[in-house]
């Protein structure tokens, strides 16, 4: 599993996502079977959208070069975008957002063949110094991927935000309201990759 962090709009280095981070130490332990990787990008802004889906590309090339067979890319916030956006590569099977940023923009070609799975929190959107992506816009960008032949599904979370996680000033992973069902919601999926492989 790759997992591909959410961004900002300065050009700001590539850090950890508390969200992702807190999701793989709740999920990894139940998961002996699959290696967890994190993209770190150069810049994490989704004005260098292409440059950050490179890095995903790059580290979807080295899990396989790794010896990985088949990839799962876990997309969060404009994650999801940065997922989406490296899908084409062969080892790939499925995309999974978390509350993903799907601009009408983007090119969803690279998801022919795979499944695309989208959790919103139904309480997400953006507020003032609060980032955050509007469950319709998902909704739009999933629906235009189901009509281009995708298979996948769509859930909301209710009373869920933005966040699954949030970084504590002392650099801990501290859980959002209704974390625990975005790990659970995530794990079931996971499974549901697993039990696919053929």
């Amino acid at each position: 599993m790759v997992c591909v962090n959410g961004g900002q709009s300065r050009d700001v280095p590539g850090t950890w996502s508390a969200s992702l981070e807190w999701l793989v130490e709740r999920l990894a332990p139940d998961q002996p079977s699959l290696a967890f990787a994190e993209v770190r990008y150069r810049i994490k802004s989704w004005k260098r959208l292409e440059m950050c889906i490179e890095d995903a590309a790059a580290a979807v090339a080295a899990v396989t070069a790794a010896g990985a067979r088949r990839a799962l890319l876990l997309g969060f916030s404009m994650g999801g975008a940065v997922a989406i956006g490296a899908a084409g590569h062969p080892a790939v099977t499925t995309v999974l957002g978390l509350a993903p940023w799907i601009p009408d923009r983007l090119d969803l070609s690279g998801l022919a063949g795979r499944r695309l799975a989208v959790l919103h929190g139904a309480w997400d959107r953006y507020l003032p110094g609060i980032p955050g992506v509007s469950p319709a816009s998902s909704r739009r960008g999933f629906e235009r991927a189901r009509a281009g032949g995708v298979e996948g599904s769509y859930e909301l979370i209710p009373r869920a935000l933005h966040p699954i996680a949030v970084r504590s000033p002392w650099g801990a992973a501290l859980p959002a309201p209704r974390a625990g069902c975005w790990a659970e919601l995530v794990g079931e999926e996971l499974a549901r990759f697993q039990a696919s492989e053929g």
